[in-house]
């Protein structure tokens, strides 16, 4: 088993004992098993942005905010040192967003942290003490899918009350311990309230889930929780303990056109009129200033002229 450069660093540096066995890779990092003292954890070592597969990155990344200045500058123009800040950013936003859910009351794996591109965090495990298994490699009844599928309405519920949307939830990024499902891969994680795309992905994420539970049971494919979920989220009568029914009654109120057009060329005008106003203001400050400017070398030219 080749050790990656980052896990032998944090072995020198004692956060790390001893790589057990590598678990798996995927898109954007591959996983070992660890163990940290007597504990054993999970290590999520991040591959770099050049060999990740990951795609429609900057969709996520909306919405995220860069509280250097000089950093966010640098990231914009794509420099050298730009795309290393953008690297840690996307590998911190896990950790981050783990430590918001696991607070939250989410059902996530315990975080520890995130050093120089590798994820420490809870090894979740079945009943057996064994790796727990992903969604996509269980069978389960109907009564067991019901169940398992209000568990996770319930859990996405909670992230966007902590403002976060998955982004990337599916039946790959859930595993099933002995109490029930616990959510996964999360540096794709978007802000709800600041990323343009939250609702597609809240949505998507809410399918994904639904079209699992639903080859266990059916009736399920029928709900409509996304549609629910988002229109309490926009009403702001969302809650972590919200209950949910699955059912969701379209609007049949015709979309006032006539009248959105008109508020959004009055508003245009009203734009307009408030940069014509900008404009003239902007205009006499830069005469009174040129005047200022000739009124003091006309009173230079006098007291010169007087003292001749």
């Amino acid at each position: 088993m080749k050790i990656p450069k980052q896990l032998k660093e944090l072995m020198e540096d004692g956060l790390v004992d001893e790589v057990v066995q590598q678990l798996m890779s995927g898109k954007e990092a591959t996983i070992f098993i660890v163990l940290c003292g007597t504990e054993i954890r999970c290590a999520k070592v991040y591959k770099d942005a050049s060999k990740r597969s990951f795609k429609k990155a900057v969709q996520y990344r909306e919405g995220r905010h860069v509280r250097n200045s000089r950093r966010g500058r640098a990231m914009a123009k794509g420099s050298k040192f730009g795309k290393q800040e953008q690297e840690e950013i996307w590998q911190n936003a896990e950790a981050d967003a783990l430590f918001l859910l696991a607070q939250a009351g989410v059902r996530v794996p315990k975080p520890y942290g995130c050093f120089d591109g590798v994820m420490l965090m809870e090894l979740v495990t079945d009943a057996q003490h064994g790796v727990a298994p992903r969604l996509n490699d269980i069978t389960m009844t109907p009564e067991q899918a019901r169940s398992d599928h209000a568990t996770v309405m319930a859990q996405i519920v909670k992230m966007l009350c902590a403002g976060i949307v998955h982004g990337d939830l599916s039946e790959f990024n859930v595993l099933q311990d002995e109490t029930g499902p616990v959510i996964i891969d999360l540096p794709q994680a978007v802000n709800a309230a600041g990323n343009n795309n939250a609702r597609a992905m809240l949505d998507r994420d809410v399918k994904n889930m639904t079209n699992y539970y639903g080859r266990f049971a059916p009736e399920l494919l029928k709900t409509k929780y996304a549609k629910e979920i988002w229109a309490h989220f926009e009403a702001g009568s969302l809650a972590p303990d919200t209950k949910l029914t699955g059912r969701f009654k379209e609007s049949k109120k015709k979309a006032d056109v006539k009248g959105v057009l008109g508020e959004v060329e009055f508003a245009a005008k009203e734009n307009q009129e408030r940069l014509r106003r900008l404009r003239e203001r902007e205009q006499q400050e830069k005469e009174e200033h040129h005047d200022h400017r000739r009124k003091k070398r006309n009173g230079k030219s006098h007291r010169r002229r007087n003292r001749r």
